[in-house]
């Protein structure tokens, strides 16, 4: 018995062309939700709610920006949003990550780890934070012991547990309540389990009013809203860099 075109076994081609494109559409969503959970799991990605910050207006309504009293530059823009432009400024460059060793301690412009988000940011209020970090460990070496068996310039400003001890004594010590919204502001240090990781806080928040964090793990978004995440690194600690209350002795001017 002949059988018609387009017929296949008794199937038409048409329905089993329609049931493979279905499959396939099912593997791929599939895929996709798999990816997403793992990404975010291991904090890779922000949740799909996410990422978007609440208008400008909004939040600072809500939750006034900080500034600070001290404009340790001169240039009309006080510290804190100094700190803050100069960590956002990294977010924008989006450079490679890279927590490589380098002589004299610099990575290029175009590399960097999440370290390099925090010196950075303080250079462009004027700070140079190595210089500041490389003093203190040569001057109170037993405060470091712990993050430093021995000192290396090239490194130690460079390293999250560090950085952990220099803001430990010299900046406020803040809560590490991710909740108590209105005491995160723009330009303070975001700590994560003491030597993991770091950030700087953006003046931007979600519409729950949880701040946004400028950092660098590799990821595609360096300024979002990790500390919203569902699954993040712990918070171990809250710092706000107020020169005016560190010893002038500490204090180091950046020379580009």
């Amino acid at each position: 018995m002949a059988q018609h075109v387009g017929m296949s076994g008794g199937v038409p081609r048409t329905r089993r062309w329609l049931v493979a494109v279905s499959v396939i559409a099912v593997v791929v969503m599939i895929v996709v939700v798999a990816g997403t959970l793992v990404w975010r799991h291991f904090g890779g990605v922000p949740p799909v709610d996410g990422m978007v910050a609440a208008p400008q207006s909004e939040t600072d309504s809500r939750y006034p920006k900080l500034t600070s009293g001290v404009d340790y530059d001169g240039d009309g823009i006080d510290d804190y949003t100094d700190i803050r432009q100069g960590a956002q400024a990294d977010s924008v460059a989006k450079p490679t990550y890279d927590s490589g060793y380098y002589d004299g301690g610099y990575p290029p412009d175009d590399r960097g780890a999440c370290t390099d988000v925090v010196w950075r940011a303080f250079a462009n209020a004027g700070y140079d934070l190595k210089a500041m970090v490389d003093a203190d460990i040569a001057a109170d070496p037993t405060a470091y012991a712990e993050v430093v068996s021995t000192p290396d310039p090239n490194i130690d400003f460079r390293r999250t547990g560090v950085l952990d001890v220099f803001f430990g004594k010299y900046a406020q010590n803040l809560t590490t309540d991710t909740t108590d919204h209105a005491q995160w502001q723009q330009g303070d240090i975001v700590v994560f389990q003491n030597v993991k990781h770091i950030g700087v806080i953006s003046d931007k928040r979600d519409r729950s009013g949880i701040a946004f964090v400028n950092h660098n793990m590799g990821q595609e978004q360096r300024e979002n809203d990790y500390l919203a995440f569902k699954t993040h690194m712990a918070v171990t600690g809250h710092y706000r860099w107020d020169a005016s209350q560190v010893p002038q002795s500490v204090l180091r001017a950046w020379r580009e």
